[in-house]
């Protein structure tokens, strides 16, 4: 699947800086339609109002995790190929792998640049 830079990404962070961070690299890396949301709940709702070509979330959030966005996302068949990379603080193994187990396209762990983030952005979409 090739790389559309015009896609909708829609970035999930309940840290504004974070979610700030991470525009600022998609659009650094050519990416012109970035979206966000707080929490999980909210982009769910997003989800489903708006189809997305990529969704980078964090991990921990409340109410609804980003682990828990996943699991919604890959049991909704409107919304289950959506491409999903997920973003930690912690390099727990048994978190990389239970966030594999859930159908996570790509795992980055922070702090992390735009290289990193291009690098894993392109490995979901083969380039």
């Amino acid at each position: 699947m090739a790389l559309d830079m015009n896609m909708p990404v829609l970035v999930v962070d309940d840290y504004k800086t974070m979610i700030r961070i991470i525009k600022n690299l998609l659009k650094q890396l050519g990416f012109s339609d970035v979206d966000d949301a707080a929490d999980g709940t909210e982009a769910f709702q997003k989800m489903k109002d708006r189809k997305y070509g990529l969704v980078i979330s964090d991990w921990n959030m409340e109410p609804m995790t980003g682990y828990e966005l996943l699991k919604h996302v890959r049991s909704d068949e409107h919304l289950n190929k959506t491409p999903f990379i997920m973003v930690t603080a912690e390099s727990k193994t048994e978190n990389v792998i239970a966030a594999k187990k859930a159908g996570v396209n790509n795992y980055i762990v922070k702090p992390f640049n735009a290289q990193t983030l291009k690098a894993k952005i392109d490995a979901v979409f083969g380039e």
